[in-house]
């Protein structure tokens, strides 16, 4: 059989017993052709793994199994340790040919303590979140003029350092417009709102490059986990920059302007853009998913490995092709959730939440007048072909009740499917943990819709308004892990899981 032609095997190795990995070695070299008797008892690594991992075989170029001992005959002792880890098996594709066998290590299972650490880089974005939208709602935002990324990270120490601190801030339209008659003491304390979050992403930062670099280093991640690592740092930094390009849009001198362009509206209130709000608030939430997703999908696997016949049975439940548009509804669900997270940030960065503050009416009815909601007055164009649009985005009655109608959306939907998941359970068509999963999901979007509403018609005070942002990322998360225990383990792991079930 020539080389070209021979299929590569993925052959198991964990640590149930050096027979299941006899057996596991007897049936591969079985289900090949078998070579030339001269070379079938030849064990050899390729020329990319002799110069990138020389360990793997210790001072031994070639190994003789034709007598029929182990796999790990005359590997090197680190090798064994590689092949042999009960916390991370491994996985090697052997291809069999004319040419010997070639055997490319990796690793299949990412170490669990990866995952507990992704989760608590998670944890510790859902603080971000909550410290931010504390910053926005205290109007702190704007207090820091300037973007240092390193020594920024120290405060003001001395009085003169105060005062200097306090002089760049009354240059800006916040401070001309707004907040003319602030004094030191006061101007401290938004300062500091806005420099602990600040800070907080520093260290976010730090503690997620860091660690990311050892786990890779140490080979403690598979290969997926390591892209998944270096993409999530790279958003990190980008969000950073995100971050920066927010505030700038308040500290624009188009508030101190008197002379309205043609065919523009002035605004006199400083505050950041909506679009950049939204931008970096859909980022973090990006970042913090992304951490979960992979954190409880390593502990998902490494919990696997511990029980592979329990999970070989759930996963043949979710194989089932009925629960394909279940899956799919999840899916969407989760799409909607973050949709609706993301026009509670048009909220926000319009203060639209200051105005019709009763519910569920609009003024006299459910829905304000044409008027209100397509005025001309955000049109920039002569010939207002931009009215519909930038009344969506620009208007605050537009975008309140676009928010309204998504959030009243999402809630509806979130009972159908749990109503759904109800329904498939009796059947005994999914596990009882999805089932479960769906309560968690109506729970948090009943606390959420009653956050909003209390936010609403108390005149969106800061500690309710908090919980409220606080409980859109809490409610996405919970549709979240719904969706994570829906999801089908890669084809490498089904088969780890049935390799090890055997053995036991």
């Amino acid at each position: 059989m020539s080389r070209e032609l021979a299929r590569p095997a993925l052959f198991f190795v964990h640590n149930a017993s050096v027979k299941s990995c006899l057996r596991a070695q007897q049936s591969l070299v079985r289900s090949c052709p078998p070579p030339p008797r001269q070379l079938a008892a030849t064990f050899r690594v390729s020329g990319f793994l002799q110069k990138t991992a020389p360990w793997l075989l210790g001072r031994q170029s070639a190994t003789s199994i034709s007598k029929g001992p182990s796999l790990f005959s005359g590997l090197s002792e680190s090798a064994k340790r590689l092949f042999s880890s009960s916390a991370s098996p491994r996985v090697a594709e052997l291809d069999i040919g004319n040419n010997g066998f070639l055997l490319r290590p990796r690793r299949v299972i990412t170490d669990k303590r990866v995952g507990y650490w992704l989760v608590g880089s998670s944890a510790l974005v859902f603080g971000i979140v909550v410290l931010g939208g504390l910053t926005r709602l205290t109007e702190s935002g704007l207090s820091i003029t300037e973007w240092k990324p390193v020594t920024g990270s120290i405060p003001p120490l001395t009085q003169g350092d105060w005062e200097a601190q306090f002089e760049k801030y009354k240059e800006s339209p916040e401070f001309k417009l707004l907040n003319s008659n602030m004094t030191l003491e006061e101007f401290k304390f938004i300062f500091f709102m806005e420099w602990a979050h600040r800070l907080w992403g520093r260290v976010i930062g730090l503690s997620f490059v860091l660690p990311g670099l050892y786990f890779i280093l140490r080979k403690k991640t598979s290969p997926q986990v390591s892209r998944r690592i270096f993409g999530i740092a790279l958003l990190i930094g980008f969000q950073g920059f995100i971050g920066w390009w927010m505030v700038k849009s308040g500290l624009s001198d188009h508030f101190l302007n008197d002379n309205i362009e043609e065919g523009k509206y002035k605004d006199n209130h400083p505050r950041v853009s909506q679009y950049r709000l939204a931008t970096h608030l859909g980022l973090a939430f990006a970042v913090y998913l992304s951490m979960l997703w992979t954190g409880l999908e390593v502990l998902k696997e490494n919990r696997w490995i511990k029980e592979p016949k329990q999970a070989l049975r759930n996963i043949s439940m979710l194989s089932n092709p009925v629960l394909k548009p279940y899956k799919y509804a999840a899916g969407g669900l989760l799409g909607l959730v973050f949709l609706t997270a993301m026009s509670g940030a048009f909220v926000a960065g319009l203060d639209a939440g200051l105005i019709y503050n009763e519910f569920p009416y609009m003024g006299e009815g459910f829905i304000p007048p044409k008027s209100e909601l397509f005025s001309s007055f955000y049109a920039r164009r002569k010939d207002e072909s931009d009215l519909i649009w930038r009344n969506m985005l620009e208007n605050p009655v537009t975008v309140q009740l676009i928010h309204r109608i998504m959030a009243t959306t999402s809630f509806v939907t979130i009972v159908g499917f749990h109503f759904l998941s109800s329904r498939l359970y009796r059947k005994n068509l999914i596990p009882r943990i999805i089932y479960r999963g769906s309560h968690g999901v109506v729970g948090f979007a009943v606390l959420q819709v009653t956050l909003g509403i209390t936010t609403l018609l108390y005149l969106v005070p800061t500690p309710i308004a908090a919980s409220h942002q606080a409980g859109s990322l809490a409610l996405l998360t919970s549709v979240l892990i719904l969706c994570m225990r829906l999801r089908r383990p890669r084809g490498a792991i089904q088969t780890l899981l049935g390799t090890i079930a055997q053995t036991k």
